[in-house]
């Protein structure tokens, strides 16, 4: 495994744009290649916010700090163009997009990845298309629906692993996949990520959740919990098994500067 971290957050400050007070007051997080790491913590501790600055979300802007992604500054990049270096974002809430097929959907996003002027097969992307469902377990119809138009909240999960199964994301930042979802959806998202998992092992994976639940099906190598807009501790699955225990009211009483 390549020992350069493929993430690395140094010192990062981030706010809603246009908003006076930093949500994250100096986040330090190193990813190696291949990892799994979960961040958990309490909600308004900053969380969904590392995951939007990551992405590249307009909303939100960061006024400190660095991100570094496969050695290159991530914050320079466009949100497109993260997505194109290999960063892949799975929503807390994705939007319907009425009248765009799933199918559609990947194909003009795998276009996006080809250089200049080159074509992607029809033919190719429908194999790949529909092997990708294979492998997940899921119904070729499902590729012909609206995305997330009319969708359950597993649907909608269901529909990010196969989008994640399709581009073969070098990082997949998952916020919160977990919420809304009962014992079965979780146990059908659980099990694409770690089905890529297993077909991929240099894929890193950021978890982002509030509970233990979803790395009762995906183990994390390593565990931050962040409070008050940074990461204060980090360990092993034994930290998520001592919030379950104890919950976040140690932390809370943290003062972060």
């Amino acid at each position: 495994m390549n020992d350069r971290p493929i993430l690395h957050v140094t010192g990062l400050r981030a706010r809603v744009a246009d908003e006076d007070s930093d949500i994250l007051n100096g986040v330090d997080l190193a990813m190696r290649r291949g990892q799994i790491h979960a961040i958990m913590g309490p909600n308004g501790s900053g969380k969904s916010t590392l995951a939007k600055v990551i992405a590249g979300h307009p909303a939100y802007e960061a006024t400190a700090g660095s991100v570094a992604f496969q050695g290159e500054d991530l914050l320079e990049m466009e949100p497109d163009e993260r997505a194109q270096a290999g960063v892949f974002m799975a929503f807390q809430y994705p939007v319907a997009i009425p009248g765009v097929s799933i199918a559609n959907f990947l194909r003009t996003a795998l276009q996006a990845r080809l250089e200049d002027g080159e074509e992607l097969d029809l033919f190719d992307f429908q194999e790949l298309l529909m092997e990708r469902m294979e492998l997940l377990d899921m119904e070729p119809s499902f590729a012909q629906r609206h995305v997330n138009d009319g969708f359950s909240g597993g649907e909608k999960k269901r529909n990010e692993i196969l989008q994640m199964a399709v581009l073969k994301p070098a990082l997949a930042v998952m916020d919160e996949t977990d919420s809304g979802l009962d014992i079965d959806a979780l146990r059908i998202v659980a099990h694409g990520v770690n089905t890529l998992k297993a077909e991929n092992p240099d894929m890193s994976v950021l978890l982002i959740t509030h509970y233990q639940r979803m790395l009762n099906y995906i183990t994390p190598d390593v565990v931050h919990v962040m409070v008050k807009g940074r990461i204060v501790e980090s360990g092993g699955p034994e930290v998520a098994l001592g919030l379950e225990e104890r919950g976040y009211e140690q932390y809370r009483r943290m003062q972060v500067a």
